[in-house]
């Protein structure tokens, strides 16, 4: 992608500046823009401690400086996978996130459209190896024994490279981010909330390692949170 479209919008007190690739629509870019400018008016009135390790408070500018220091191009390319929702492609970038088809095209609430971008945002991070994924194991069933599909576009999850075994890796971080906002936000609508809530605890299901597991329900699915 050589050639790009730079966006500069100023809202309120809110500015974003950074690139769109050139074949992103305007309507893409419009509503991406609008998502990332929700991010950064959330209030909260707590923070779990794997949240505050990754993030920071649960806070508009803290999000907002999260993903504006690792993301500089937001383009669409395939990913490589009919069933692909977006990506990183570090040998194109390793600050661009890429989104498909299934991200445009599907209809979901906007906090799980940012449940998404943050989730590329995490696999940025070329000094954590960019948060590889672990593969989901084969069968791969929920508790009332059926398969595990994804959320977003309905595929099986069976060994997929669509698990995580850390509560750091980008699967991991968005279920904290979601898991804080449905918990903690102060100025999000019961919707938001609830949206949070549910899609939260639909990547629950993808942390495949007891101890991670556990680790992030001590966090946020205790009776004491």
């Amino acid at each position: 992608m050589k050639f790009i479209a730079v966006i500069a919008l100023v809202c309120s007190s809110f500015s974003f500046a950074y690139e769109f690739g050139q074949n992103v629509p305007e309507k893409v870019k419009s509503q991406v823009t609008k998502d990332l400018k929700f991010m950064k008016e959330i209030t909260g009135s707590n923070t779990s401690a794997i949240h505050k390790e990754i993030f920071g408070e649960v806070d508009g500018k803290a999000y907002g400086e999260w993903f504006e220091s690792r993301v500089t191009y937001i383009g669409l390319n395939s990913c490589g996978s009919a069933t692909a929702v977006a990506c990183v492609i570090p040998w194109l970038g390793s600050s661009k996130i890429w989104f498909t088809k299934n991200y445009t095209d599907i209809d979901h609430p906007q906090v799980a459209k940012m449940m998404v971008t943050y989730h590329e945002a995490r696999h940025t991070e070329t000094e954590n190896g960019n948060w590889s994924h672990a593969r989901c194991p084969t069968p791969f069933k929920n508790a009332k024994g059926e398969d595990m599909k994804s959320i977003w576009t309905g595929a099986k999850l069976a060994g997929e490279a669509a698990c995580d075994i850390t509560p750091l890796g980008s699967y991991g971080s968005s279920l904290i981010l979601l898991k804080n906002i449905s918990k903690f936000c102060s100025n999000c609508s019961d919707k938001v909330k609830m949206d949070a809530g549910i899609y939260a605890d639909d990547h629950l299901g993808r942390i495949t390692s007891a101890d991670a597991l556990a680790a992030i329900k001590a966090d946020l699915y205790s009776d004491a949170r």
